[in-house]
Formats: structure tokens, C-alpha cells, sequence
């Protein structure tokens, strides 16, 4: 999928200077007004949902999207994703692979961390040995594995050569991986993090507010606003009224319903096609053990009622697959349909009818509540007993990898290949479906391996039939991201999450 970098706006007026007590209440930032540093470039104040006390600074830690907006902040990777979700160098100024891909050149550009030292390549070698720290659970652990460490090597001080434990033709991939960024060789302490971003880092009140000032010395660029600071807050309405009110420019994720609601108050900017939206089964526990009962799931689930309520005129039907329009997706698998007479015929042959399906949710994520009522009553027209669980939205991320059987789920924009390793094999640390199959993790490293890109596509296409017919996500829809951006901020460009230009406030300016 590849989108133009342009702004998608429902409307750009003047931002009321409404007093909304509800965001005000929320909102309790680093203290007191914008410094004196402002005069240069001004603070943008970015509000996001939070994960509160297992929040973290840790780049190799991050999880939540308000992490991973404040960890690209201050930290590089050696690559990125670009619009079109393929990886684009940025630290890393070239790569190059041997013959058969076991063997990847990476050349880095001159660059260096806010305290004036140097990247290096002994950086990046002691960055990737931290997350692959066997004794330490790293969300890029999986995506790192095939590195050979002990056989990698610093050339020079700018050239690393990383020796792969098999061939790997995807390994830009690994470099823009989620959570694979480059600390200083040695640095522990992300009470003060040290990175190579556009901005450091200058104090943090954990669960409600980092506050950054801008890096001069950025190796693409100083950024164009002197002070970034990313508040918390949980409810999409609280983050849309600091806007209107005032107490911020920014608010992230936001749902088509409040863009609508507010579309002659603000600026929305949209990006389609950038966020799953799905419920994750897990398949090894009752009641998704049963292979029957989660196609009758799949059967049973109204896609387009879903997206009409829970995303209207700012999202797409799902066909329980990820990455639609990526590289490699399996545009070919027939639409998945409604029918509820097969799936009570399932549910029956399961012998599930009347059984109580437990699904978890949480105000985590815009429209996760009032998606999971409206499949709680299509579970219920199929025979089967529904019941809502509330989550504790602190701690959910962490906990629907281990509890339950049934949960709301989504994911950002990633490679195809990156979202079937970091979630979908049997040593993947993010497996929130619990789907483990030899022969799925087999295709995975035939498609990674082979040097003839047909053979790459053929396996890509078995491990997505396969999870078509038998996985445990239920991928219902796509929904557009939509930010909301007060009238005086420039330079918000429509961006897939988790890409390059998501989140990315070194190019945004105020008026």
C-alpha cells in the first residue's frame, strides 16, 4: 500500500478556545506554561492514550503507541518503514547483502548521541546483544534471532557486518523492526535516556507526561519546534477536549464518530488503511481449542456492521488476514461472508450451543468497547452466550497475551513478514493467539530464505491460507488513523502507525 504524504483533512478552522474540564482535569503536564525556549520554535504538547505504571522509557521496551511516539523522539533506528511500509535507511546509510543473504553490510551515516558521542558500530553491536539478552524479554527479541552475534563484526567504526544464522532476504526488515533502536554502548539507566533522535530528553512524570527539547545537532535536520511534550490521556474525548481547549495541538487517535463531531473545530488528518482492527482467539485453550467453533466465529461475525458502527465512512471490511495491501498479502482468498446458518451448524457440531463466551476489552484504543458490543450481540444471534469483560486498561496490552480466551485486538502498520514473526510463530514473544504450528513456522522460513522471489510469494500465500482456515485472529476491519491537530500546527502528514512518518514531530511546526 502506498499513500501520497498529504494531508486528508475533514475540515481546517479556527480551533475554539473552549475550557473543557474534562480534558483539563486529565491533563496535568510538566508544570506551568511553555519556557522561555519556546520563543524559538515554540512546545507542542502531543496528547496520547498511556499505559500508567508499566509505562517506560526503556526504546527496547516500548509498547504502547504513546512509547513508541516518545521513543522515536529521542531514539534511531538503523531503518524505518516508509509510506508504503518498506523499510528506508536512517542510520543506517546502505546495506548490502552476500550471494545468499547470510552475510548483510551496513554502512551508518555520521551521526550522534546527545551526549555528543559518536554512533558507532560497536553501538549497534551492543544494542542488538542487549535485546537478545537470553536472561531479558525485548518485544524485537524474535525479530533479531536469526543474527549470529558472536560471528557479527565492526569493519570500521561505521561498517557492521551481521552474520545470519540461515539466509534471510527480508533483513531491512529486522533494522526497521519495532523496538530495535540504538542506545549507547553501555547505557542502562532510561531514567535519563540517551539516544540519537531529534529530540532529548529533559524530564518525565510517569503515566502522565515527558517533556523533550529539541536536538540542534540532528543528523537529518534540527527540528523545527524547540520543546515536544507527550501528555496522557486514557479517553479519546478527554484527548480531543485538551485540543479544544487549548492544553494541546496534538491528539492522537481518535475515532471517526468525534472527527465527525468536531470536524468545524479542529483539523483532522487521516490515514486510511492503517489500523487492524480485529478480536484475537486463543487457540490453544477451551473454548477456540475447538476448530469448528472459531470458524463458526468467523462465520458469524457481520463485518460491515462492524465497520458502519464502529468506524462509518472511515474504514474497511477484514477478511481475518493482516497487512491488506502490503507485499506479500493474499489479496487472492475469497472474501469471508457472513452465514449464520453454517455457523450455528458448527457451533452445534462443537457442541458449544449455549456456551458463555467471555470477551475482554477496555477503553485502550478507540472504538474497542463499542466494537466488542457489537460482536458480543452477533455472538449472541448465533447460539451461543456472550459477556463483556472490562480490562484494567493499565495493564491490558500485557495481560490479553496471557489471560483469557477472547480479546479485542489491533496493530499498526508493519511488514507483513514482521507481523508473522513478532506474533504468529512458535517462539514469537507477542503471540497473543497462542498459534504455534511447526509446519506454519517451516513456510515462515522458506519464504524468508529463498532467493527467487516467486518462491518467497508461493510460501506467503500457504501460511496466509493456513491462518485463514484455521488461525485465531479475527481480523473484522481497517479502520483510517485520524488525528486531530490545532489550526496553528503544519507539517502533519498522513502516515501508517508505526511508520517513519507517524508520530514524527521533528518536521512539524507551529504557526
Amino acid at each position: 500500500m502506498k499513500e501520497s504524504p498529504v494531508n486528508h483533512s475533514f475540515s481546517r478552522r479556527h480551533v475554539l478556545g473552549l475550557g473543557m474540564a474534562a480534558g483539563a482535569a486529565l491533563l496535568t503536564g510538566c508544570g506551568g506554561p511553555p519556557s522561555s525556549s519556546s520563543r524559538s520554535g515554540g512546545r507542542l504538547r502531543a496528547v496520547f492514550a498511556g499505559g500508567g505504571a508499566t509505562e517506560t522509557l526503556d526504546p527496547h521496551l516500548a509498547n504502547l503507541f504513546n512509547e513508541a511516539a516518545r521513543t522515536k523522539a529521542m531514539f534511531d533506528k538503523l531503518a524505518d518503514l516508509g509510506p508504503d511500509i518498506a523499510p528506508v535507511p536512517r542510520l543506517a546509510e546502505s546495506w548490502e547483502p552476500n550471494a545468499d543473504f547470510t552475510i548483510w553490510r551496513i554502512r551508518l551515516r555520521e551521526a550522534a548521541f546527545h551526549n555528543g558521542k559518536a554512533v558507532t558500530s560497536a553501538d549497534v553491536l551492543a544494542s542488538y546483544a542487549r535485546i537478545l539478552d537470553p536472561n531479558a524479554t525485548y518485544r524485537a527479541k524474535s525479530s533479531l534471532a536469526l543474527i549470529d552475534l558472536k560471528a557479527s563484526r565492526a569493519s570500521d567504526d561505521r561498517t557492521v557486518e551481521f552474520a545470519l544464522t540461515k539466509p534471510f532476504a527480508e533483513f531491512p526488515n529486522v533494522l526497521a523492526a519495532f523496538g530495535t533502536h540504538i542506545i549507547p554502548e553501555g547505557h542502562t539507566d532510561f531514567t535519563e535516556p540517551v539516544g540519537s533522535g531529534p529530540f532529548s530528553f529533559v524530564s518525565w512524570k510517569p503515566g502522565s507526561s515527558v517533556l523533550l527539547k529539541a536536538n540542534p545537532a540532528y543528523w537529518d535536520g534540527a527540528p523545527r519546534i524547540a520543546e515536544l511534550e507527550i501528555l496522557i490521556a486514557n479517553e479519546e474525548t478527554a484527548r480531543m477536549n485538551a485540543l479544544l481547549g487549548g492544553q494541546a495541538e496534538y491528539a492522537h487517535d481518535l475515532s471517526p464518530a468525534l472527527a465527525r463531531q468536531h470536524e468545524n473545530r479542529a483539523a483532522f488528518v487521516k490515514s486510511p488503511n492503517s489500523a487492524m482492527q480485529a478480536f484475537a482467539m486463543k487457540v490453544d485453550r477451551p473454548p477456540f481449542n475447538n476448530e469448528d467453533l472459531r470458524e463458526a466465529m468467523f462465520l458469524l461475525t457481520d463485518r460491515q456492521q462492524l465497520v458502519d458502527t464502529v468506524m462509518p465512512g472511515a474504514g474497511q471490511i477484514g477478511n481475518d488476514l493482516f497487512g491488506k495491501g502490503y507485499q506479500h498479502y493474499a489479496a487472492d482468498i475469497p472474501q469471508r461472508e457472513l452465514d449464520l446458518d453454517r455457523a450455528k451448524s458448527l457451533i452445534a457440531k462443537a457442541g458449544a450451543v449455549g456456551t458463555t463466551i467471555e470477551l475482554t476489552t477496555a477503553p485502550v484504543a478507540a472504538g474497542f468497547v463499542e466494537a466488542a458490543t457489537v460482536f458480543a450481540e452477533q455472538i449472541r444471534a448465533a447460539g451461543l452466550k456472550a459477556e463483556i469483560k472490562t480490562a484494567n486498561k493499565d495493564t491490558y496490552w500485557a495481560d490479553i497475551l496471557t489471560k483469557g480466551s477472547l480479546a479485542s485486538f489491533r496493530s499498526g502498520a508493519m511488514p507483513i513478514e514482521t507481523h508473522i514473526s513478532q506474533r504468529l510463530l512458535t517462539n514469537s514473544t507477542t503471540n497473543a493467539t497462542h498459534w504455534k504450528r511447526p509446519e506454519f513456522d517451516a513456510l515462515y522460513d522458506k519464504a524468508v530464505s529463498s532467493s527467487k522471489a516467486a518462491d518467497r510469494d508461493a510460501a506467503y500465500l500457504d501460511m496466509q491460507r493456513m491462518l485463514h482456515a484455521e488461525g485465531g485472529l479475527l481480523v473484522w476491519g481497517f479502520a483510517d488513523w485520524i488525528v486531530a491537530t490545532a489550526d496553528n500546527v503544519k507539517g502533519v502528514v498522513s502516515a501508517p502507525a508505526n511508520s517513519l512518518d507517524w508520530a514524527r514531530f521533528d518536521k512539524v511546526e507551529l504557526a
